[in-house]
């Protein structure tokens, strides 16, 4: 059981006021706040261990580049991969899936073939498959919801088994949407795609800071995710991929540091995960992010994830007094993550969240980079509230203080 209250002292964002009010973060699905551990380490790194890596043979390269794969290990350790050259660094989750399009699609994706997604995913999960199809002449599937005018936001996996064939190459699939929160039964549909030959790439953005991941129980061919939604700095992305996949897949940037000699005429490429990591990369923000992932560990993913059933089970109760209001959820909310989404009638998103804003509720409003969901929803916005392990009941009633100066306002 975790205490938010003494959690919120360590990231130093909180001792902020504005207009002399204490702030309440709510956009946790967007990015999250940022321990002060972790600040610490970026400071400290840029203070005393600044140096490019792996190239250097004197102490503040080799510092650095111990550093620097020390947090590789850490990030294998914590999603349990088999080795930490299945971890390829990229500056965020985006690239991560580009990456697998590029790299995977050019190898394996020929005409006639077919990919697979799903009308929840973020466009960083659908529109790198998109131009995919297009390039190469496949076909773009998408599983549809089961029936969301009727609230029931669940991928309908009948749907998806009868697409599935020999030409299917590759699933694209969310953990968690970040819009409905809603939790994908991801081991069944790698189970179901595996069954055809078929590989699947996952997208743990949202779910990988809040409930445990284990690529090996899952079985997933790729695995990406965003340290910034995960306590640490941005410009730090993660693709796992199995070892003999990654291997045989071309390399999607050229350069420094992913060659092993060059000539004129041709180039040999590194082994793994080099082969992957072209030029200098993001080294302090890397460094900094395996503080993130202690910090993690240390509150514990499991007490995250009860944390938050409480704070969305008390935050639905709180919203679904209004009559005003439409609540993005079913009333089962036991396979739901952290985020709330909602509209309020006759009101557009963005006044809400302006009126929020003038509270010092800080929540997200527009199409969360998911336009096909939103279509399949019946809306062309949402305000959102996505919380994390330092909220807690006062900050949804500090919510619920603002929605009443909503519905006031324009009633």
């Amino acid at each position: 059981m975790l205490d938010p209250q003494k959690i919120k002292k360590e990231f130093p964002i909180f001792n902020r006021k504005i207009n002399g009010k204490s702030i309440v973060y709510l956009d946790n699905a967007a990015t999250t706040q940022k321990p002060k551990v972790m600040i610490d380490c970026l400071k400290n790194f840029y203070e005393n261990h600044c140096s490019n890596i792996h190239r250097g043979i004197y102490s503040l390269s080799e510092e650095a580049t111990e550093m620097y794969e020390s947090c590789r290990k850490k990030v294998a350790k914590f999603i349990n991969a088999k080795s930490e050259k299945e971890i390829i660094f990229t500056k965020n989750s985006t690239e991560s899936s580009n990456l697998v399009a590029y790299s995977f699609g050019d190898k394996f994706v020929n005409a006639g073939d077919e990919i697979i997604v799903s009308i929840i995913e973020h466009h960083a999960n659908m529109i790198p498959w998109q131009e995919l199809a297009k390039k190469k002449g496949a076909k773009l599937l998408v599983i549809p919801m089961k029936n969301p005018a009727k609230k029931d936001y669940s991928l309908d996996l009948g749907a998806y088994k009868k697409m599935l064939s020999k030409r299917t190459k590759i699933v694209a699939i969310s953990a968690m949407s970040n819009v409905l929160g809603i939790k994908i039964p991801v081991k069944e549909i790698i189970r179901e795609a595996h069954k055809v030959g078929a590989k699947v790439l996952v997208d743990g953005a949202q779910s990988a800071a809040h409930t445990k991941t284990d690529v090996q129980d899952l079985d997933c061919d790729f695995f990406i995710l965003s340290a910034h939604k995960m306590l640490g700095p941005t410009g730090v992305g993660i693709l796992y991929g199995k070892q003999e996949l990654l291997e045989k897949m071309p390399p999607f940037l050229f350069g420094g540091s992913m060659i092993k000699n060059v000539t004129i005429s041709k180039t040999d490429y590194a082994e793994l995960p080099e082969k992957f990591e072209a030029g200098t990369p993001n080294i302090a923000d890397v460094i900094a992010f395996e503080k993130a992932l202690d910090f993690l560990e240390k509150v514990g993913l499991k007490n995250i994830e009860d944390h938050e059933k409480k704070l969305i089970k008390e935050a639905y109760r709180v919203f679904s007094k209004y009559k005003e209001v439409d609540i993005f959820l079913p009333e089962n909310l036991e396979s739901f993550g952290g985020i709330l989404s909602f509209n309020i009638k006759g009101v557009h998103p963005h006044d809400i969240a302006d009126i929020f804003n003038a509270e010092n509720v800080f929540i997200r409003a527009g199409q969360h980079c998911a336009h096909p969901l939103l279509n399949a929803l019946g809306t062309n916005s949402t305000a959102r509230m996505s919380f994390y392990m330092y909220n807690d009941f006062e900050d949804i009633y500090r919510a619920e203080k603002a929605l009443k100066e909503v519905i006031k306002i324009f009633k």
